[in-house]
């Protein structure tokens, strides 16, 4: 018994490599990559060697040719390998280049039926009108930002947060599963991104309150170690105290420890942030932590802190400057 499906396992393999159908133990599924910035292109050379077949693209040659360089197929037109292509994943900057890409050349180029998956962090509206606009084209369509960073991208330990029906979600669940360590399915269209500006609200309110609380201790003769010590167990707890601890020491793996030479950069914590001010004014919500966080990582940005990790932000409140503006 055990030889004959052997056998027929073996047969399947075979018929699925020469006629390019998927198996139960590979899914060659084909897939274009459109954006292969920091992010983008360690998910896409995840996904080539978790045996998909990926073409990607950029509008920036430099990327390009680093993309070719790491072993990446590229294409100079993303509509030739939309052709065939059963996956579209984007990772662009922002929701007017997502919808732009959508209208210009990847709907009209991609067959009926092809499953896009936008992974860029947006706002909430774009993500929804890049919804309608696959959907009327005779697509289908997920909107499934991450959280983890460059270092999650390129260790493949990505959290997606993914909004759309849950028939594609469970489609794209083993490609989503090559990039990343959790796919959490948020609930319709919009809602992936709903939650991704909600969390970041948190880390950048957090991350503010664990500066501050660290140049307090610093003021009163409480050293970080003994802090972290005592807040790490306590009610004080957070990620951005555990995991991305904002001064040298109690966690070595923190860009506090390299100079702040970003794992998340100030400029993407300030427009996360505008993405929530945003979203919080078109629904009539009143985040005052969150609005307060935006004002501060701009005030940040604009002082020379932008390229900087959005941890280095104790810097500047060490320093006693006032970030926010007078009235």
């Amino acid at each position: 018994m055990f030889y004959r499906q052997l056998g027929k396992l073996q047969s399947e393999i075979t018929a699925a490599l020469c006629l390019n159908l998927p198996t139960g133990l590979t899914q060659m599924k084909r897939v274009t990559f459109i954006g292969l910035g920091n992010m983008g292109l360690p998910m896409a050379l995840n996904l080539s060697k978790a045996g998909y077949r990926v073409h990607g693209h950029d509008i920036v040659p430099e990327v390009t040719l680093r993309a070719a360089a790491c072993g990446l197929a590229v294409v100079d037109r993303s509509e030739a390998a939309l052709a065939d292509a059963d996956i579209a994943i984007t990772m662009l900057p922002a929701g007017a280049d997502v919808i732009a890409a959508y209208r210009g050349a990847l709907l009209p180029a991609a067959r009926p039926g092809t499953l896009f998956i936008d992974c860029s962090t947006i706002d909430v509206a774009s993500a929804n009108l890049a919804h309608s606009l696959a959907t009327a084209a005779g697509m289908r369509a997920l909107d499934a930002p991450v959280s983890g960073g460059v270092t999650g991208a390129t260790a493949a330990t990505l959290t997606f947060m993914v909004g759309g029906a849950a028939e594609d979600v469970e489609t794209a669940r083993p490609l989503l599963e090559a990039m990343g360590r959790r796919i959490i399915h948020c609930g319709g269209p919009g809602l992936g991104q709903a939650a991704k500006i909600c969390n970041n609200m948190i880390l950048g309110a957090s991350m503010i309150a664990v500066c501050e609380a660290f140049v307090l201790a610093e003021r009163l003769g409480l050293g970080h170690q003994a802090l972290f010590d005592v807040a790490a167990v306590s009610s004080g707890q957070c990620w951005a105290l555990t995991t991305y601890c904002p001064v040298p020491g109690p966690v070595p793996t923190s860009p506090a420890n390299r100079d702040y030479h970003p794992g998340f950069a100030a400029a993407l914590m300030l427009k996360d942030l505008d993405l929530a001010q945003e979203a919080a004014a078109a629904v009539g919500a009143d985040t005052v932590l969150g609005r307060t966080a935006r004002d501060l990582y701009r005030a940040f940005a604009e002082d020379g802190g932008a390229a900087r990790d959005f941890s280095a932000i104790v810097e500047a409140i060490r320093k006693g400057n006032a970030l926010l503006p007078t009235a």
